[in-house]
């Protein structure tokens, strides 16, 4: 089943604002067989909103608008859907109601343009939007669906996992069984990895297909499959996905679909560590990456930025000797913030970076995107063992950060994996 999306407001032309709905959106559905098959930005301009939903319509059974239905003079989606579907616009008390919930629950006072977010189209079925004022409204015709959503990411992943996306698989229901699997992969490059499984691929049955989700350290191979016998498909996915683990080996770190963050918490968890980081490049980005998940204090303890040399050595411990020796971005410097910081926090696995992240500081003998990681790890018996390497990222400071990130976290899961 394919669907179309049309991002609606003048912020996402110019730039002000990006479009990350249609990412969740499609991120959401793939794993039901669903997929987007067009994405349109418009501005706040009926004429141009009219016209993107008839060019969807004309692509796909079903179309989700997102934006353009704040309280402001400047969001009109809900007249031109109006105008569009026919009909009268009307105040639903319903709406109303949960309007009034949402405000008071956040603290604040209800005033007429807030409550103005409860007069509808009589064409629309309203699906209350329970994390936001702007109802969520369903418009039906010829067999075909629009479904116009807040653009506040917040609100339209909620909604749209746990409301409307159910519904429409309701509505769209198929008889085609759909399974999948997902391998994450490191240490290969997309092509890298497309070229070492390429005969393995090629030979895939038609009901199975592989696609390549690759980000900066990691690559999430998914295998989807769909036939009406469920577990004849089950058990291709199965087969397919046990045959891409033999191959690959160590380079896959999970056969779940999580972040690396998510494996490393796991894993020391598993084990019944914790877990510390000492970081110079990446700013504190590892700790704000472990923390996003829920329950992480089970296992992380606390993170030292130490930025500048002064915190290395003050805080961490990290020999002057060594800094004047080797420079801040070292393997020596980093096996010493890593060893450093599980003496400090008393954690049992640490990760340490220290590099150059851009776009000035570059050096000959080291330029911009050079980072060393070091993964650290107190046994039972008070030994420390260590592994440290240095990295050559490309890209933006930004790019290099994320890099260095995602590889820190994966050094770690392997030197757990390698004990």
């Amino acid at each position: 089943m394919q669907l179309s999306i049309i991002v609606i407001g003048d912020e996402l032309l110019l730039g002000q604002v990006t479009d990350t709905n249609s990412g969740e959106i499609a991120r959401h559905i793939a794993p039901y067989g669903w997929e987007v098959n067009d994405v349109q930005s418009v501005g706040d301009e009926a004429h141009e909103i009219r016209r993107a939903i008839d060019r969807a319509f004309e692509l796909s059974d079903v179309v989700i608008t997102t934006g353009g239905l704040g309280p402001t003079k400047d969001d009109i989606t809900k007249t031109v859907l109006r105008d569009y579907f026919g009909g009268e616009l009307i105040e639903d008390p319903e709406v109303l109601a949960n309007v009034k919930n949402v405000v008071s629950s956040k603290g604040f006072k209800l005033n007429d343009l807030t409550a103005a977010q409860a007069i509808v189209p009589s064409s629309c079925r309203v699906i209350q939007n329970r994390v936001g004022t702007a109802p969520i409204m369903w418009f039906e015709r010829d067999g075909k669906v629009l479904v116009a959503m807040p653009g506040v990411p917040f609100e339209t992943r909620e909604m749209f996992q746990s409301e409307v996306f159910p519904q429409l698989r309701e509505k769209f229901h198929t008889d085609v069984d759909i399974e999948h699997a997902v391998l994450m992969v490191t240490d290969y490059t997309e092509s890298g990895l497309a070229e070492y499984i390429a005969e393995w691929e090629e030979a895939i049955p038609p009901h199975l297909h592989l696609a390549y989700l690759p980000k900066p350290g990691l690559i999430r191979l998914r295998i989807d499959g769909s036939h009406p016998d469920k577990d004849f498909i089950t058990s291709e996915v199965r087969r397919a996905a046990t045959e891409l683990n033999l191959m690959l080996g160590d380079a896959v770190i999970a056969t779940e679909d999580l972040t690396p963050a998510q494996i490393l918490l796991k894993e020391c968890g598993r084990r019944g560590l914790t877990l510390a980081s000492a970081e110079s490049c990446t700013g504190g980005n590892i700790a704000h990456e472990l923390t996003l998940i829920p329950g992480s204090s089970e296992v992380f303890v606390g993170s030292v930025v130490s930025y500048s040399n002064d915190v290395k050595t003050g805080v961490l411990g990290v020999n002057p000797e060594t800094l004047a020796a080797n420079g801040a971005v070292s393997l020596p410097v980093v096996r010493e913030m890593a060893e450093g910081v599980l003496r400090v926090t008393g954690a049992r696995v640490a990760v340490a970076t220290s590099g150059i992240a851009g776009p000035g500081g570059g050096t000959e003998e080291k330029p911009v995107g050079t980072v060393c990681i070091a993964a650290a790890m107190r046994t039972e018996e008070g030994m420390i063992l260590c592994e440290a390497e240095t990295y050559r990222f490309a890209g933006t400071r930004s790019r290099v950060i994320e890099s260095a990130t995602t590889r820190a976290l994966i050094k770690a899961i392997k030197l757990l994996r390698n004990v």
